[in-house]
């Protein structure tokens, strides 16, 4: 992993730490639009630009690209919560390719991947196990 990554990782996770604050704080719309734009960067500086530009405007995944924006635009201009609402619903449609790998990397923690591996939970991640992750 090189240092750009490195930053990108980091710049992603500061992203949702001040998005979680900003919801905390009664939809701060400052910390949630300042975690949006730390997120947006740590995307692109992690798969990269020409990646990031290819993931967001790929066919498959317009309608997340556009309720995740749509969303941010509401969260700037003073309405948190409906901003909120849709930047979820565009997050869930845009990462949905990925939870099949977050599935695998959960069952493998070695305390929490015990909870994971029991066969209710397991039956449900096995569901999604096939997908190919989009980027």
């Amino acid at each position: 992993m090189n240092d750009r990554k490195k930053i990108g990782l980091g710049l992603t996770g500061f992203g949702v730490f001040f998005s979680f604050l900003g919801i905390i704080f009664f939809f701060d719309k400052g910390l949630i639009a300042m975690g949006n734009i730390l997120f947006f960067s740590g995307v692109a500086l992690t798969i990269g630009l020409k990646s990031s530009l290819q993931f967001f405007s790929k066919r498959s995944n317009f309608k997340g690209t556009i309720s995740f924006g749509v969303g941010f635009f509401l969260v700037i201009i003073g309405w948190p919560i409906l901003g909120m609402i849709l930047e979820a619903y565009g997050f869930v449609v845009l990462f949905s390719g990925f939870w099949p790998t977050l599935a695998v990397f959960l069952q493998k923690i070695p305390i929490l991947g015990w909870i994971f591996q029991q066969p209710y939970i397991r039956s449900f991640f096995d569901r999604y196990r096939g997908k190919r992750v989009p980027v």
